[in-house]
């Protein structure tokens, strides 16, 4: 039996929680670097290990994955004071699981190669459900012999490995469709069920017509299910598709039309600006409820 890899998580979130968890289950030994005291001792609790800093997260860790929010958070825990990189062994693999513009993940690769690490550009998709199970979908780009040489780790939080070229910035661009597309169809969501709701038709039909016919899609299906059920518990908060839906804006620039991302992205931003920026990103729905002077379920006026 090989030997199995010393990992180190940076940023214990939904994803990341699950991803660390999912390492451990698979016997992978995996120390977790987190600002939140209350993640960190939850992960204990469940056979990890702790680490006060990215530094001494990385120090003795033959991969480290970097699950923080944003760009500039990742170039904080790998290149700031106490950043990963200066500690780390020469020849680290680091894979960064981060949703961030294409042109920041191939910078941030080429900066981690110079330091004489390796890199691999690995965002994800499928939610906290799926992290916890270990099936998210994972869309890698980097060197093939990198690749494989972390593949068992990978594979231990993944249920699907999309390999998509050897040059970092690959899996992100890929990542970026992704998220137009999971905005929208939320945006999507919330508006077809407030013009349910507006128009008295119950929401738990709907839900259940619309799952089983052609206008279903996996947004719907998932986040329906939080305004059927009145709850908004963040899974994953409407600032990411503020932050997301912003890449993809501002990626595509003046050489490609982008009308629903730009109309679901003002959505987001205005529902971020009424106070909602920190609920489950299907709290759009009540904006637009709002709106509309209608009631959905466990809404209180």
């Amino acid at each position: 039996m090989s030997t199995k890899l010393n990992a180190c998580v940076i940023g214990l979130g939904s994803i990341g929680w699950g991803a660390a968890v999912s390492l451990l289950r698979e016997g992978f030994p995996t120390v977790a670097v987190d600002i939140r005291e209350e993640a960190l001792a939850k992960f204990v609790a469940e056979g990890g290990r702790r680490a006060a800093t990215p530094a001494e997260g990385a120090a003795e860790a033959d991969l480290v994955m970097v699950f923080v929010v944003n760009a500039a958070q990742t170039e904080t825990v790998l290149f700031g004071e106490n950043g990963a990189v200066a500690a780390a062994k020469p020849g680290t693999t680091f894979v960064i699981c981060v949703t961030m513009p294409p042109s920041a993940m191939s910078d941030i690769c080429a900066r981690l190669e110079a330091a004489g690490m390796k890199a691999i550009d690995a965002p994800t998709s499928g939610g906290s459900g799926k992290a916890a199970s270990g099936e998210t979908t994972l869309m890698a780009s980097g060197p093939d012999a990198v690749l494989d040489g972390v593949m068992p780790a990978l594979e231990a939080m993944s249920g699907r490995i999309y390999r998509l070229g050897d040059t970092c910035g690959a899996g992100s661009r890929v990542k970026m469709i992704n998220q137009l597309l999971a905005g929208v169809h939320i945006a999507a969501m919330a508006e077809a069920m407030t013009l349910g709701a507006k128009m008295g038709v119950d929401l738990g039909t709907l839900y259940e017509v619309i799952t089983g016919s052609a206008g279903n899609s996996w947004m719907f299906e998932n986040r329906g299910a939080h305004v059927v059920n009145g709850d908004y518990t963040p899974h994953s908060a409407v600032d990411i598709f503020v932050k997301d839906l912003g890449i993809v804006v501002s990626e595509a620039g003046d050489g490609c039309p982008t009308p629903l991302s730009d109309t679901a992205l003002a959505l987001f931003k205005e529902a971020s600006a009424a106070g909602m920026g920190r609920e489950d990103d299907a709290a759009v729905a009540k904006l637009l409820a709002k709106k509309a002077g209608v009631k959905l379920p466990g809404v209180e006026d």
